[in-house]
């Protein structure tokens, strides 16, 4: 059956055995199923280019499209339609798996881009429509505790998260004493780290901060408020960075697990200081566990390239 105007691809059983396949370049035995790409050459004639079934590479997006299809024994249509069928699953999962990297790709140049952006004179000391304690600024969906005295910039950090992990908090209570240390060994093991050279870093999730859109001052003066009370309390002086973003339609680069906070630390906060990865650490208490709320610290960890430890075993 000769194929209609529109049709680019045939199939057919090869009259001989004096056709070979395009792709693998071995002859295609008489009476075998052979596919059949029909392109104009540059007189304006039609020419055909043969393959074996297996070796035809070409997208080919329904048999209705295949000349010569009706006429094939029923066993071959089926070997054929199958054939479609999974190079069609295979172009949309290679498609998706694509548009997934590209996406991955774009989110990343997004997030180093508000890194790179990031200036001093565009903090804010305010969150939005809340007004942030003295020593603490506002950049994006980030608030940040501003240098204290004693802190001193160093290439081995001892980082923490604070709820749960440095501080016992609860969800049903809010204030700024709302809180009690974690582990009596904290401030002496503060104390040792600080006096080893470590700088000592807090980061921490607070979504509250922008989900409590009519009580977002009582959310800030809350978390600011905890954690000015705790270092006070430890004695020992330390970074902080809130990440207040949630993940709704859009991710938040500075929410753990992503590096945000991290990024921010150590390329505008650390004096251009190169970070020792095998020295510094990170502690936690989101590890994916039975109990554990979520796995984001371990994965904060993970992204960054940093040893992690669960409260538990660091402080005890």
């Amino acid at each position: 059956m000769p194929p209609s105007s529109k049709t680019k691809i045939i199939a057919e059983y090869a009259k001989s055995n004096r056709s070979s396949c395009k792709t693998c370049l071995k002859t295609i035995s008489a009476k075998a199923l052979r596919l059949g790409l029909i392109s104009r050459d540059s007189r304006g004639f039609d020419m055909t280019k043969w393959y074996h079934l297996d070796c035809f590479s070409d997208k080919i997006e329904s048999t209705e499209l295949i000349g010569g299809f009706d006429s094939l024994q029923s066993c071959d249509r089926v070997a054929l339609k199958k054939l479609v069928e999974q190079r069609t699953d295979a172009q949309e999962s290679e498609l998706e798996e694509r548009n997934a990297k590209k996406t991955k790709f774009s989110t990343a140049i997004e997030e180093a881009n508000l890194v790179e952006a990031f200036l001093l004179s565009d903090c804010s000391d305010n969150y939005k429509d809340a007004t942030l304690l003295p020593k603490w600024k506002a950049f994006q969906t980030v608030i940040f505790r501003e240098r204290d005295d004693g802190l001193h910039d160093s290439n081995k950090i001892a980082a923490f998260d604070f709820d749960g992990c440095l501080a016992k908090t609860s969800v049903k209570r809010v204030g700024a004493d709302a809180w009690s240390l974690m582990f009596p060994s904290i401030p002496d093991k503060l104390q040792r780290l600080y006096n080893d050279g470590f700088k000592l870093v807090i980061f921490t999730n607070e979504s509250n901060i922008d989900r409590w859109k009519n009580k977002r001052q009582v959310a800030v003066d809350s978390k600011i408020g905890r954690l000015n009370n705790f270092i006070e309390r430890v004695k020992v002086p330390i970074q902080v960075f809130i990440a207040c973003g949630y993940d709704g339609k859009v991710e938040d680069p500075f929410r753990k697990p992503k590096p945000g906070m991290w990024q921010i630390m150590e390329k505008h906060f650390n004096s251009g200081i190169s970070i020792d990865m095998d020295q510094s650490f990170y502690v936690g208490d989101a590890a994916g566990r039975p109990n554990d709320h979520s796995d984001a610290d371990l994965e904060f960890a993970k992204v960054i390239g940093l040893k992690f430890h669960v409260p538990e075993d660091y402080f005890v």
